[in-house]
């Protein structure tokens, strides 16, 4: 549960680095992939509080590449090599991402969230843009920040897929 004096989740020191590499990220990487301008969104990076006392920070690239990392310092990652289904997700995360720009603000400070807050930071040439989601409904008046809910929606849901077949593939290896 979050610290009751702080709202904040225990977090374990690998995870902070994971996450901190990942926002921190190298825009140069993708040049070939896709030549990317000033402001063109090239990774997601999303804090995702999940039960009371798990945060995930889902991490996500223009090339399809998606990872997922746990406050307590587990992490499923590799499946974008394997699952089309997640790298189509993810992409389409990324190359989406641009729209909700208007909506952020440019930060250097990559607080983790506080109680049931999503905090969303987009990554750009120009540098990270960080927004927050807020527990609960999304006014229909934020048509971009619903959007934007649904596409990381999907890729979670890509993930969780892409976990569920790869235990099966462990359980069917264990019994043969």
């Amino acid at each position: 549960m979050p610290n009751r004096m702080t709202d904040r989740y225990n977090v374990t020191q690998k995870y902070l680095m994971t996450r901190g590499q990942a926002i921190n990220f190298p825009a140069e990487y993708f040049d070939t992939f896709s030549k990317l301008k000033k402001n063109d969104v090239f990774g997601v990076v999303i804090d995702i509080p999940m039960s009371a006392d798990v945060l995930t920070t889902m991490v996500c690239f223009i090339n399809g590449a998606a990872n997922i990392y746990f406050n307590n310092g587990g992490e499923y990652t590799g499946a974008s090599q394997k699952y089309r289904n997640l790298v189509q997700a993810a992409h389409t995360l990324v190359a989406n991402a641009g729209q909700l720009l208007p909506k952020c603000e440019k930060t250097k400070r990559y607080d983790l969230p506080k109680g049931r807050t999503n905090k969303i930071f987009l990554l750009t040439k120009s540098g990270v843009f960080m927004t927050e989601l807020k527990a609960g409904l999304i006014p229909e008046t934020e048509p971009e920040l619903r959007s934007f809910y649904v596409l990381y929606q999907r890729v979670l849901s890509e993930i969780r897929s892409c976990q569920l077949k790869d235990e099966a593939d462990r359980r069917n290896a264990a019994t043969k």
